[in-house]
């Protein structure tokens, strides 16, 4: 088939999409008034094929490549500043120490027996044991009402535990850290 076809091409939605989002970056550029956006934007969610749709663009000069690339580049500064300034503002985890060698076996829960006695009444009173083995801590739910979690997923059988991973008993969470020397 040579040539534009006889027929109107029919408008994606895609298309659509695309027309309607250049749009509103020539309304923040200040190239068009808001009256003529929202009046453009209507149009375009009627327009039946490619024509309607390219007839919405014509009048608005070129896109500047450098100013787009310039744009790019201070949202994703912006966009790498507020990750930072959430990790920042996050609340700091309380540490919870893996005891060294001579205790192989801790006890967590409410209960005054327990080797780390929580006070918190989401705790269960012999809530979960962290037990040493030959390659490190292992962790396991002691059938607790709220459960245990690393990681921020339930624990379902025993697991091993590292520094690092988040531990947590009920509601309250910790930071595992190293064993002290």
């Amino acid at each position: 088939m040579d040539g534009p076809p006889a027929f109107p091409v029919r408008a994606s939605d895609t298309r659509r999409d695309r027309v309607i989002e250049e749009l509103r970056d020539r309304l923040v550029e200040g190239r068009m008034s808001q009256g003529t956006y929202e009046q453009r934007v209507e149009r375009a969610l009627r327009a039946r094929n490619e024509a309607e749709l390219a007839e919405l663009l014509h009048d608005l000069p070129p896109r500047n490549r450098v100013v787009d690339r310039l744009t790019g580049l201070v949202s994703s500064l912006s966009a790498a500043t507020a990750r930072v300034e959430s990790a920042w503002r996050a609340p700091r985890l309380p540490r919870f120490i893996l005891p060294g060698s001579q205790q192989p076996r801790v006890l967590v829960g409410r209960a005054p027996g327990c080797h780390f006695v929580l006070t918190d009444l989401t705790v269960s009173r012999f809530h979960a044991e962290i037990r040493a083995n030959e390659d490190g801590w292992i962790v396991s739910d002691l059938g607790s009402m709220n459960g245990t979690r690393l990681n921020g997923w339930r624990l379902t059988g025993p697991v091993a535990v590292r520094p690092g991973d988040q531990l947590g008993f009920g509601d309250l969470t910790f930071v595992v850290a190293a064993t002290l020397a």
